[in-house]
C-alpha cells in the first residue's frame, strides 16, 4: 500500500505542478487548498498562498529555462501529499478524484493494426517497429 500511495502523490505533485502554467490554476489552486485544509494540517488561504508562491517560483524559472526549480516544487509538494496520505490514507480517494478532474483531457488513443516488415539485408543494430513514434520536447524520438 505504501508504493501505492508514494505513486498517488507523485502524479499529484506532477499535475499539480503541470496546473501551475495554465489557465485553469485557480481553480486547481483552490481544490487543492481545500484538500490539505480537510485534513486539519492548515487553512485554505495558508495552503493557496504557499502555492501561489510556488507558481510564481515557476513562472519565473521558466522564462529562465531553469527545469531544475520545476523538479524542486514538485519535489516539495510530492512530500507534502505523501506526507499527508500517510496521516491519512483515506484520503487517497479524494486526491484520485481530484487529478481525475484537474487533469488535462487527452484525446483518445487511435487503435490500429500495424504490419512491419524487414526484408533481406544483415542488420547489425536494433530495429524498432512500431505504429507511431512522438517526439520528445527536445525533438528526438
Amino acid at each position: 500500500m505504501e508504493a501505492e500511495l508514494m505513486a498517488l502523490a507523485a502524479a499529484g505533485a506532477t499535475t499539480l505542478v503541470q496546473q501551475m502554467a495554465t489557465d485553469g490554476w485557480n481553480r486547481a489552486r483552490d481544490r487543492m487548498a481545500a484538500f490539505f485544509a480537510a485534513r486539519g494540517s492548515t487553512s485554505p488561504e495558508a495552503v493557496a498562498s504557499d502555492l501561489d508562491t510556488a507558481r510564481t517560483e515557476l513562472v519565473a524559472a521558466r522564462q529562465e529555462n531553469d527545469e531544475e526549480t520545476a523538479t524542486d516544487l514538485q519535489a516539495e509538494w510530492r512530500a507534502r501529499l505523501r506526507r499527508t496520505l500517510r496521516t491519512d490514507p483515506q484520503a487517497a480517494a479524494e486526491l484520485r478524484a481530484l487529478l481525475d478532474e484537474l487533469a488535462p483531457e487527452r484525446p483518445a488513443q487511435q487503435i490500429r493494426d500495424v504490419h512491419n516488415t524487414i526484408n533481406g539485408g544483415t542488420y547489425n543494430a536494433p530495429v524498432v517497429l512500431a505504429g507511431m513514434i512522438r517526439k520528445g520536447p527536445d525533438g528526438r524520438p
